[in-house]
């Protein structure tokens, strides 16, 4: 926890009025963004899968959006659409 406060706090004027700003930007600057981003992705993409499959597509990517993997759950608790999805056109 020491090393987690030497980090939030490096060059920061705890005197300054505005301390608890760069505090927050220094935090916010060790979160991995890249990887939350791919992984939510990862997630969306799932849940549209899952989604399609049960009928609700929308309902799918959305949870998964909002909730994660949870919302994996939620999607094949729900009851399945009574209109399967369309099948691609032949030509």
């Amino acid at each position: 926890m020491d090393e987690l406060l030497a980090k939030a706090t490096q060059g920061v004027d705890m005197d300054a009025p505005d301390a608890y700003l760069h505090i927050f930007f220094n935090l916010m600057a060790m979160v991995p963004w890249a990887a939350l981003f791919w992984w939510n992705l990862a997630f969306v993409a799932v849940g549209a899968l899952l989604g399609w499959w049960r009928g609700r597509l929308l309902a799918g990517v959305i949870w998964a959006l909002v909730l994660g993997p949870i919302g994996w759950i939620i999607v094949l608790l729900a009851p399945k659409s009574a209109k399967p999805p369309p099948l691609p056109r032949s030509h």
